[in-house]
């Protein structure tokens, strides 16, 4: 169950199947195109990691385009620049994963403001979701740029707050990378942790409130709680 007034999702691999890109991966390297997703969002990850440790803010584009070069040559895979750009692209076009449109709608029925907050950069964002059509379900997209530095850094969870004129307490975060789910519980949000995989959560001092097997299973935790017609007096 959760009081909390407003829902903050992060984009990639939690609304978004970052492996959508295999299909296209595949089309340009047959057989190779999980191999190379897999290791492509590792070093994407991190990158966005090293670049904050180093101060040192790229656009997310670029943190995308240096791993798929890394990828690449690690694979021994010659990369030209029509298949760089259109692999590129492919992640401006994410598929959602199949429950999140529902799981959003319902969210929306019971009143709750919907925001998200990503490292990727304005541009991609909006892109991302414009492109899987599925922009009017949130209030905010919110994207690392304004702060200059990629999550897990405290300063990108403070723009969420900022946004929605809320407390960290008062906020549900909803992510399914144990690494930013320990993030902003460090920060003091509430926090979900959709874990569609079974995996195990990251040993960095803190939990979730909440394990969720798929963004469909967060509706419930508000209605449980009785909160709907609260919030929309609210």
């Amino acid at each position: 169950m959760t009081q909390a007034q407003a829902i903050v999702f992060d984009l990639y691999g939690t609304l978004y199947d970052v492996h959508s890109v295999v299909q296209r991966c595949n089309a340009a390297y047959p057989g190779q195109g999980m191999q190379i997703s897999e290791l492509w969002r590792q070093k994407q990850l991190e990158y966005t990691w090293l670049r904050s440790l180093m101060g040192q803010y790229v656009p997310f584009e670029q943190a995308t385009d240096d791993a798929l070069v890394y990828t690449c040559r690690r694979l021994g895979l010659d990369l030209d620049p029509a298949t760089r750009a259109a692999l590129c692209e492919a992640y401006l076009k994410l598929d959602p994963y199949p429950e999140v449109p529902a799981a959003l709608q319902q969210l929306n029925e019971l009143g709750l403001p919907l925001a998200i907050l990503s490292n990727g950069s304005v541009f991609s964002i909006d892109s991302v979701v414009r492109h899987s059509g599925l922009q009017h379900h949130f209030a905010h997209l919110l994207s690392v740029e304004r702060a200059g530095v990629f999550k897990p850094d405290f300063r990108v969870y403070t723009l969420a707050c900022q946004a929605l004129g809320l407390a960290p307490g008062q906020i549900l975060f909803v992510s399914s990378n144990a690494w930013d789910a320990a993030g902003a519980r460090h920060f003091g949000f509430e926090v979900c942790w959709v874990n569609r995989r079974g995996n195990t959560f990251d040993e960095l001092g803190v939990t979730p409130h909440t394990v969720a097997g798929g963004l469909d299973e967060v509706p419930a935790l508000f209605r449980t709680a009785g909160v709907n017609s609260a919030h929309r007096a609210g």
